[in-house]
């Protein structure tokens, strides 16, 4: 009875030993946020180890879209911990209010408006940044044929995403597609927060042609996506 006592307390305490994995990029940005657009928060050098509080999808690296938060409370890109595996070895982040990222027009297109984008959208249109911000922000290659179905104008996209399995609801977070149809093309835009009775979202060719805005608006104005 005592050795199996003793095997167990073991076993427990082995269970409760936090793992460390070691940083294999040479300088290595620890980031406010999931993603390469949130701030610097610090920097590990190459063989520093760091333990793995939950993990969250972000803006993708090398092919691999999955961020780690350390024990510093910053998130580093997965493609630098060698952690054994391209998939979780943690649980997923959940309640992170950082996922929207900072709220700045740092759309890529804003001095060179017109034209394709790389995701088959007119650059500086309302689709054109929402499609930049799912890529950037939450990692998911979204396009215009995203999964196999033409999203089309913004007034199309409630009904593609119903198509395809994504979530249309009138419950928004920050991180989702705010979509109405109202208008003769619809609207989407970016939610960056989410108030009692209010949301909050980015967008583009709103407020004026082919330009960036934010407004704080009823809840009950837009539908929400969430992909």
């Amino acid at each position: 009875m005592k050795l199996t006592a003793f095997v167990f307390l073991l076993q427990t305490t082995a269970i409760s030993v936090v793992t460390a994995y070691p940083v294999t990029g040479s300088v290595v940005n620890c980031r406010t946020g999931p993603g390469t657009s949130y701030a610097v928060s610090r920097t590990y050098n190459e063989g520093a180890d760091v333990t793995i509080s939950c993990q969250t999808e972000g803006t993708s690296v090398n092919g691999n879209s999955i961020w780690d938060k350390t024990q510093h409370g910053c998130y580093v890109a997965d493609y630098y911990i060698k952690t054994g595996t391209n998939g979780y070895v943690a649980k997923k982040c959940g309640g992170d209010s950082s996922v929207p990222g900072p709220v700045v027009n740092d759309y890529p297109y804003k001095s060179s408006c017109g034209g394709v984008d790389p995701w088959r959208y007119f650059k500086c249109q309302c689709t054109s940044f929402v499609a930049w911000r799912i890529n950037e922000r939450l990692g998911i290659k979204f396009h215009n044929q995203y999964k196999g179905i033409n999203w089309g104008d913004a007034n199309s996209w409630d009904n593609a995403a119903k198509a395809t399995g994504v979530t249309v609801n009138s419950t928004p977070k920050p991180g989702c597609i705010a979509q109405t149809n109202a208008g003769k093309y619809g609207h989407v835009a970016w939610v960056t927060a989410v108030g009692s009775d209010t949301v909050t979202i980015e967008e583009y060719n709103y407020g004026g042609k082919e330009a960036y805005g934010k407004r704080t608006v009823s809840k009950g104005t837009f539908n929400y996506i969430h992909v």
